[in-house]
């Protein structure tokens, strides 16, 4: 475990101004590729430490994979039309209000939105990316909206103990959600290499656990988790661009493992065989399906339905949640292209809607101790 220094970055002005006319700022993730204007500072704000196979001293990124579109590539997207128009509610019918905790070997699962999971077990209660806030961009009044508040009220939320934190885009780590978990539950937040500078410039009070890939944080005496690769990248603004790792998480403990990834490209299944062979059945993944079009933009950062469900089976998950889809358009697909090419994806490799679930926010799963037999 790895604690850094403080350090801060900001725009560069007429950047920023440039990015302001053409409505570029505040598009949460996927818009954090207008940092990629100009090449990455020369001074990394976030991180200092060795080169590594995916660290060259200054950026992380993806051994043998792809890096994040250019800012020509971003300008053609935007201005090339097909964007598909998103209702201005997609409200859902549930709500929960979640036990204090839950133990026995149970694992009970409630989807908060996007890439937003509670999860309890063990006497545990984890939530994975949290966001709370109407927007996921750097302001408040601009940026992709909710279309459905989160599936639980934030003054409903059982104690909250630990934060899994994926990485730095805006519609994965939102500060202002952190602040009131901390001041409300004091969670320790568990993040990859330089994100918790980031963290901790904003309050330095957070108790953050930071660490490289393959790295392993004991969350107490029975349960542990290990950060993992993920095919991704990182940003905040201009000038910060894969300054920050990005990382999944494998979560063992006695209730069996489960792996969450907060953000991906498929990357040719690689990572998915990697975790199967390194951990053996896992009871439970949380695999994005959402923000996938265009295609030839997309496909490197964010992997698609069909590609999530390869994921499923060949990380040999008995049960999966798909997320990453439903509350905040990012991209041109509809919500309803992201649940037709998920039922698609199932049907085509032969795993059950009972196996791999969409859920809306606020919808529970009681996730079963074994996968049926005829699955």
């Amino acid at each position: 475990m790895t604690w850094l220094p403080v350090h801060d970055t900001c725009f560069g002005m007429k950047r920023r101004s440039f990015l302001k006319k053409t409505g570029l700022v505040g598009l949460g993730s996927l818009t954090i590729a207008a940092g990629s204007v100009g090449a990455s500072r020369a001074r990394n704000p976030y991180y200092k430490g060795p080169v590594s196979d995916h660290f060259d001293g200054l950026n992380f990124y993806n051994p043998n994979g792809h890096p994040p579109k250019g800012f020509v590539e971003l300008m053609k997207w935007q201005m090339g039309g097909g964007r598909k128009k998103w209702p201005e509610q997609y409200p859902s019918p549930f709500k929960d209000k979640p036990p204090k905790r839950v133990d026995g070997g149970n694992l009970r699962v409630t989807f908060v939105g996007h890439a937003t999971v509670l999860l309890q077990f063990d006497g545990l209660n984890i939530l994975t990316d949290p966001v709370w806030s109407e927007r996921c961009s750097p302001v408040s009044w601009a940026g992709p909206k909710r279309k459905n508040p989160p599936g639980i009220d934030f003054e409903d939320l059982p104690p909250i103990d630990v934060v899994l934190l994926s990485h730095n885009h805006y519609d994965h780590l939102d500060l202002a959600t952190l602040s009131r978990l901390h001041r409300d539950h004091k969670p320790l937040i568990v993040t990859p290499l330089g994100n918790d500078t980031l963290l901790m410039d904003h309050d330095g009070s957070f108790q953050v656990a930071v660490g490289d890939w393959l790295d392993t944080i004991e969350l107490n005496n029975q349960v542990k988790v290990t950060l993992e690769p993920m095919h991704h990248w990182s940003a905040r603004g201009v000038g910060d661009r894969r300054n920050a790792l990005w990382a999944a998480f494998m979560v063992q403990g006695p209730s069996g493992n489960i792996y969450h990834i907060g953000d991906t490209g498929f990357h040719g299944g690689q990572n998915y065989r990697t975790v199967r062979e390194k951990y053996g059945p896992i009871r439970f993944a949380i695999v994005p399906f959402g923000a996938y079009e265009p295609r030839d933009f997309m496909q490197h950062q964010h992997q698609n339905p069909d590609e999530a469900v390869q994921g499923h089976v060949l990380c040999g998950a008995e049960f999966s949640l798909g997320h990453h889809w439903g509350t905040f358009q990012l991209t041109n697909e509809s919500i309803e292209d992201q649940l037709s090419d998920l039922n698609a994806a199932r049907l085509n490799h032969g795993v059950s809607e009972e196996i791999f679930r969409a859920l809306q926010p606020g919808q529970v799963w009681d996730v079963p101790h074994s996968a049926p037999k005829s699955a």
